[in-house]
């Protein structure tokens, strides 16, 4: 296996982590991630504002109930007290470590002047940090790019703050703000960050295969990488990673019977955790990220997006799964070969 990454008194499994991504990473996707392999987790982004707290949204998004520790809870939001409150309520109810956003690139986000809005005021980047650390005894990371845009890359003078502020842990998307997800993610500014101060450092941004995974880890330094869009509909990706960086040999892919079992869980808890009726539309999405990369995925996705029952639409997975081959053949098609589309945060 991969060393794990000391974040406070917590040591993570290994070094690849699944991102927080809003929409997406709930509790029933973050377990089953860790099953397939991920280090370590991190909530989808919480609300600090405290008029939020008790929306069904935002109780969702902090329902930790059975997760395996360390429990990680990410907040947003743009003022230093509040942010201190929303890190307090957070680890009264659970968390054991809070991490901050200031990555997420959504217009709905930065126009509050949070996320990776912040970074454009760095004295008030260091208020944030202080206040939170300051806020709660359990360690504190944060979640950033690498600056406003590409002509005010500041992700070495935000780190040098994070490391005086007391952040255990400090992640990196090698994209600016006004980058969103489109082109390549760069490396070299991680490579800096991590040259130049002594907490952990996470690489993240693009990286969809093992071997990508174990370039970035070699061109910047990073003590561990972090993988968003490339695990949506391939929770396998971790122990494929975890595995290469461990042997330098690749794992054969899952069978199919096996990627038909991790679909069936995957709904069945989607469906326990949002109830029938929210569970079935929300769980159309990541029916669509399993199957884009394989034969007749799209039409079968169509197809699937009009069925009116959660009965209906594991029948219609089991169906098209049971379609493609034998159980013991391996999936068809190469899954990364799909393109990283962006995610609405």
């Amino acid at each position: 296996m991969t060393s794990g990454v000391r974040i406070g008194p917590f040591v993570t499994a290994n070094n690849v982590f699944v991102a927080p991504m809003a929409g997406v990473t709930d509790r029933p996707f973050r377990a089953l991630c860790r099953r397939f392999g991920a280090g370590h987790a991190v909530s989808e982004m919480a609300a600090s504002n405290p008029r939020l707290w008790g929306t069904e949204k935002t109780q969702r998004r902090l329902d930790h109930a059975g997760e395996a520790a360390p429990r990680a809870v990410q907040i947003a939001g743009g003022d230093p007290a509040m942010l201190a409150d929303a890190a307090r309520y957070n680890v009264d109810r659970g968390a054991q470590i809070i991490d901050i956003n200031m990555g997420c690139p959504a217009k709905k986000v930065c126009n509050v002047a949070a996320g990776s809005a912040l970074l454009r005021d760095e004295a008030l980047v260091a208020r944030i940090l202080e206040a939170v650390v300051g806020a709660v005894d359990v360690p504190v990371t944060l979640k950033t790019r690498t600056g406003w845009s590409r002509d005010s890359r500041n992700a070495l003078a935000v780190a040098r703050i994070a490391e005086q502020s007391g952040i255990a842990l400090l992640t990196l998307h090698g994209r600016t703000r006004a980058d969103l997800y489109e082109g390549e993610a760069e490396y070299d500014s991680i490579a800096a960050v991590k040259a130049a101060i002594r907490i952990p450092v996470v690489a993240n941004g693009d990286i969809d295969s093992p071997e990508k995974a174990a370039r970035v880890l070699a061109h910047t330094g990073a003590d561990a990488v972090m993988i968003g869009r490339a695990a949506q509909g391939r929770p396998w990706l971790f122990r494929e990673i975890a595995h290469f960086l461990a042997t330098g040999r690749r794992l054969a892919p899952p069978s199919i019977g096996e990627v038909r079992a991790a679909l069936i869980e995957h709904l069945h808890a989607h469906y326990a955790f949002y109830g029938e009726l929210t569970g079935l539309r929300t769980a159309r999405k990541h029916i669509g990220w399993y199957v884009r990369a394989l034969p007749g995925g799209e039409p079968f996705r169509a197809r699937m997006n009009t069925l009116e029952s959660t009965q209906a639409q594991v029948a219609a997975v089991v169906d098209y799964l049971d379609s493609l081959g034998p159980a013991d053949a391996p999936l068809p098609q190469a899954s990364s070969q799909h393109p990283l589309q962006p995610l609405a945060a």
